[in-house]
């Protein structure tokens, strides 16, 4: 009797669901890894330096002034970390409202990297905040109008959509089989909401920006600069999803086991919905260059950092997301996904930080401080998620339950 109490009580579990069945002694020596040792740097560094922002406040840690209130942790861990967090939105709606069923094996891992995306982003922006607690006014202080208001709701409610998609594998994991049911029956309903918050505050954050027609680069500001941000979240999306499966199948192979997930496949599919949308996101860039009359710049130094960005990292990009699906070559198509993140982030950079302000002699340098937290948070994100897919059905569903997409399954 002791012997199967054991088995089924608290110390059981943490046995089987948190140290993988290795007792305690043999769970810390797995953990003696090259990559273990460098996040554990990263972090011991990083978290007191997070924990000094707030007792010392952002002059003491940060190069922001008040011609420059935004550095790094907008431009880098806030506008990018929520844009790349958009394979959440993407592939989830890819799944659960086009039918695309073949990517249901990437879309839980899809919506967990958008999950920890999203916390990390809030975090960032905690840490750029000069009176963080005053978050809560915009709970209370309604302002409707304001492009910061909708982004702040936006953000709130969609990381909680987010939250309730992610307790599907939690409950599996748990083995809370009442409550997994009614989870999977909303997954519908949760996958709409998100499309309509990711939409409303993708689109936002590019809002902001048509506050400062004076301030941001000819190049970069356009009256249409919100639809700019919508559809390069969906390019983000795509290229994270491409990025994201192809390591995650690679590093977690062994929990696919008797699986068969044709990644290749699914990459090379990917490959022509990134070729389409990276395209159009090419072509409506060179239409704002068109309608902001700002072909002159090109010849100068803001003009080569343009095309960089344009040409190299979302043209480039859409030619070879189109070769590799079309001849079946997915490490083109990865290549091309890699490229087009790099674009993205150097977008988000360029708008919120290189490009703003861009008369102003004096020009902002992110500290020390300031790049070690990014470092943080992304390392965090990066170590939470390979802690969670260690654990949790991620990669794959718990055979005991219900399999599909929201439905019962006989």
């Amino acid at each position: 009797m002791a012997d199967a109490l054991a088995l089924t009580g608290p110390s059981s579990f943490l046995r089987e669901k948190v140290l993988l069945g290795m007792g305690w002694g043999e769970y810390l020596r797995s953990l003696l890894t090259p990559a273990n040792a460098v996040a554990a740097v990263i972090l011991v560094v990083g978290l007191p330096l997070l924990a000094y922002r707030f007792a010392a406040g952002l002059g003491a840690t940060t190069a922001l002034s008040q011609a420059y209130p935004w550095g790094l942790w907008i431009g880098f861990d806030m506008m990018t970390g929520i844009v790349l967090a958009a394979g959440g939105f993407t592939i989830g709606a890819s799944v659960q409202l086009l039918g695309l069923r073949d990517y249901h094996a990437i879309e839980r891992s899809a919506i967990l990297t958008a999950f920890l995306g999203y916390l990390m982003a809030v975090i960032g922006l905690l840490a750029d905040l000069g009176r963080p607690w005053n978050i809560v006014q915009a709970v209370f202080n309604y302002g409707s109008a304001s492009p910061l208001f909708e982004v702040a709701w936006c953000v709130m409610c969609y990381t909680t959509v987010l939250l309730l998609e992610f307790t599907v594998p939690f409950f599996e994991w748990m083995g809370w089989r009442k409550l997994h049911a009614v989870l999977k029956k909303t997954l519908i309903a949760l996958t709409v909401l998100s499309v309509v918050f990711s939409t409303m505050h993708q689109s936002a954050l590019g809002s902001l920006f048509l506050l400062a027609p004076t301030k941001l680069h000819p190049l970069w500001y356009s009256p249409f600069i919100f639809i700019f941000f919508f559809i390069s979240a969906i390019l983000a999306g795509i290229s994270m999803a491409v990025i994201e499966s192809s390591i995650s199948h690679k590093v977690f192979a062994r929990q696919l086991v008797g699986k068969h997930v044709d990644v290749d496949a699914l990459v090379c599919g990917l490959g022509k919905a990134g070729a389409v949308v990276a395209f159009a996101y090419f072509f409506i860039k060179l239409q704002g260059v068109i309608d902001g009359h700002a072909w002159g710049h090109l010849a100068t130094g803001w003009g080569a950092l343009f095309l960089v960005e344009t040409v190299g990292l979302v043209l480039v990009p859409s030619l070879l997301f189109a070769w590799g699906a079309r001849n079946r070559e997915p490490a083109a198509v990865k290549v091309a996904a890699v490229l087009a993140v790099g674009g993205i982030i150097l977008n988000r950079l360029n708008v919120s930080v290189i490009a703003f302000n861009w008369t102003n002699p004096i020009r902002y340098v992110p500290s020390w401080m300031e790049v070690w937290v990014s470092l943080t948070l992304v390392t965090l994100g990066v170590v939470a998620f390979r802690w969670i897919v260690n654990r949790m059905p991620i990669v794959r569903e718990d055979p005991a339950f219900p399999q599909g997409h929201g439905e019962e399954t006989p």
